[in-house]
């Protein structure tokens, strides 16, 4: 390999790694903030908050990869016009495409590591994500409920605490349940209480408080010291819960074992972005080379063109997600996820590979023609 690949190469390895961690870091940073409270004033441990947003990453890497990739050699190869570097090797006899050719073998490494998460490590770790999320839940039911505030675990109930202490004891407990929708509601007020875990799932114990429950017309008041209530917060078990699609493997998405229409075809457009959105950082790398190292060399234009390239490579992924969601109910749109792709591709190998060559000739013909007298003379 020349020593000039070699050297484009390193400089657009360490800048996509830069901008991919960081832009990662960023945005996991902003989702890991929403448990910092469970941390501070609940009593999950560090490591479990860790471990759980960590399983995280590979989505958000995913996303990002081909903007990273896309922002590194933008930021590369401005910097080699800006140094007259490239300037230099295409004036040793270096072909665009052979100038754009590093930026490629590091596009296609990229684009083979996306290849990797979404088809494998992207179920692995949500399918882990969301294990230990459904553990936590019923492990850690009773740091979920706030303080002051009425939550709504699940639809028909709604809890209220006052305070807690460290032991988990939980003081001025309203509920009220109306998941019944043939009885009547009832709402119980306590003392203090506590949630513990039983075979059926998280169960409130109330101490020293009342239950009340209007029926027929009429108020029942019952005091009691301790009440046992079964709020079941969350109604399917680990084992039987339905399983999310950034948890499935590709097979399962193109083939899904679901009798919903509706379902269905949501899970083989998820199948189908899984094959084709890892092909953008090679289709975004090889258009923002086009553009860039086509046309004539211009210090003043480069910001123009990398506009143009950013802009355009918003809107080719603008599509890509629009099209997944309307492909849901159009099942034939999930074809332009694929024909998105191939025409940034095939146009920008066609404006590496060609469009020098058709100019050549052009320029070639205009100054070999005739003119003036002598073209009289050769007629």
């Amino acid at each position: 390999m020349y020593r000039y690949s070699v050297y484009i190469m390193k400089q657009l390895a360490g800048a996509t790694l830069l901008i991919a961690v960081s832009l990662t870091s960023i945005v996991w940073l902003t989702q890991a903030l929403r448990f910092i409270d469970f941390i501070v004033n609940r009593g999950i441990s560090f490591t479990s908050f860790l471990e759980l947003t960590l399983l995280l990453i590979p989505s958000l890497m995913l996303f990002i990869l081909p903007f990273a990739l896309l922002f590194a050699v933008l930021f590369v190869y401005y910097r080699l016009m800006m140094d007259s570097e490239l300037l230099v090797l295409s004036g040793a006899g270096l072909s665009r495409f052979q100038l754009a050719k590093p930026a490629i073998n590091i596009a296609i490494v990229v684009s083979l590591i996306a290849y990797s998460i979404s088809l494998y490590i992207l179920p692995v770790s949500y399918h882990a994500f969301k294990e230990m999320q459904e553990f936590m839940r019923d492990n850690y039911a009773s740091l979920l409920l706030q303080e002051d505030v009425f939550n709504n675990p699940v639809e028909g109930l709604t809890v209220y605490i006052r305070d807690r202490d460290k032991e988990g004891v939980l003081y001025g407990i309203i509920v009220h349940d109306s998941r019944a929708p043939k009885e009547p509601a009832v709402t119980m007020m306590a003392e203090k209480g506590q949630l513990i875990q039983s075979a059926q799932g998280p169960t409130f114990i109330l101490y020293n408080g009342n239950r009340q429950k209007i029926e027929n017309g009429k108020l029942s008041f019952l005091d009691f010291a301790k009440y046992t209530l079964d709020i079941s917060f969350y109604a399917n078990s680990a084992g039987k819960r339905t399983k999310q699609p950034e948890e499935m493997f590709l097979e399962e998405l193109l083939y899904p074992d679901t009798s919903d229409e509706l379902e269905k075809a949501r899970l083989i457009a998820e199948g189908h972005n899984r094959i084709s959105y890892p092909l953008f950082p090679l289709a975004l790398t090889l258009f923002a080379l086009a553009v860039l190292l086509s046309g004539e060399f211009n210090r003043r234009g480069q910001w123009q063109r990398i506009t143009f390239i950013v802009v355009c490579s918003g809107i080719a992924l603008s599509v890509a997600i629009g099209t997944l969601h309307l492909a849901v109910k159009n099942e034939w749109l999930i074809s332009l996820l694929y024909v998105n792709i191939a025409m940034i591709i095939l146009f920008s190998l066609w404006k590496l590979l060609f469009d020098m060559e058709v100019r050549n000739i052009s320029a070639c013909l205009a100054d070999n023609a005739p003119s003036g007298s002598n073209a009289k003379f050769a007629n």
